[in-house]
């Protein structure tokens, strides 16, 4: 059983399906990529399985359960959690308080504890006292990171997270997205650093035009004539 498991899922806008039939796949204790152009629908899929975009047909399920008709909040519940392509921090708020607030959130017995320790796993506990808002977008996507992981998901959804990072920053990063899907979680990346998706991924999904396009291995997929003719040539 897969931990996330989206069965022939399609969206339209105006006339135009930004969706067509996806199918993707996401084990427990590994890291999916999901990749693509800009447009191919990479952003619409996330927003379908964590239920801010109902789908004109198809399913998802977390695990055993199809949360297809659940809003975002249940979904969170049975085990979804996500970060976003613009930070969506309380930039009121210290970086330990976000994380804090979603340990609280998800019942954690001790929220204090929990972001404590979660700061320390990510290197930053030298920003726990910062405020959100004056992060450089590098720090502020591990602080977003850590919040995600304070709601103790089985589903991580990562959109862009590397985005803002140097290149010393992206490689401490793959270390820790290796660490959180060792714990069981399954992690699914959609990241335009492609270097990053082939160094972590077992599997990677191609999107274009709202269509799977290939998937498989990093090895099978950077051999693929119609990834690297729609996609991956533009980036060499």
């Amino acid at each position: 059983m897969s931990a996330l498991r989206v069965d022939d899922v399609a969206v339209g806008f105006g006339g135009r399906l930004a969706l067509d039939g996806v199918t993707l796949a996401a084990e427990a204790g590994t890291i999916t990529g999901l990749i693509g152009p800009n447009g191919a629908g990479k952003t619409t899929l996330f927003n379908v399985i964590c239920g801010l975009q109902p789908p004109s047909r198809g399913r998802v399920h977390i695990g055993e359960r199809d949360v297809t008709a659940l809003p975002p909040f249940k979904r969170a519940r049975h085990g979804l959690a996500r970060t976003f392509q613009r930070l969506e921090l309380f930039g009121l708020l210290t970086v330990r308080e976000n994380v804090r607030l979603a340990a609280q959130v998800a019942r954690s017995a001790d929220p204090d504890a929990t972001a404590d320790a979660l700061l320390a796993r990510l290197g930053v506990t030298h920003l726990a006292e910062a405020r959100a808002d004056r992060l450089p977008t590098g720090q502020a996507r591990v602080a977003e990171l850590a919040r995600a992981l304070a709601t103790g998901p089985s589903v991580l959804l990562l959109d862009e997270p590397a985005s803002g990072q140097d290149e010393r920053e992206t490689a401490a990063f793959a270390d820790v997205l290796r660490d959180v899907a060792g714990d069981g979680v399954a992690v699914v990346l959609v990241e335009h650093d492609v270097q990053l998706v082939m160094d972590v991924c077992a599997r990677v999904y191609v999107l274009d035009l709202g269509e799977v396009l290939a998937v498989g291995t990093p090895a099978e997929v950077q051999r693929d004539d119609a990834v690297l003719t729609a996609y991956l040539g533009q980036l060499s």
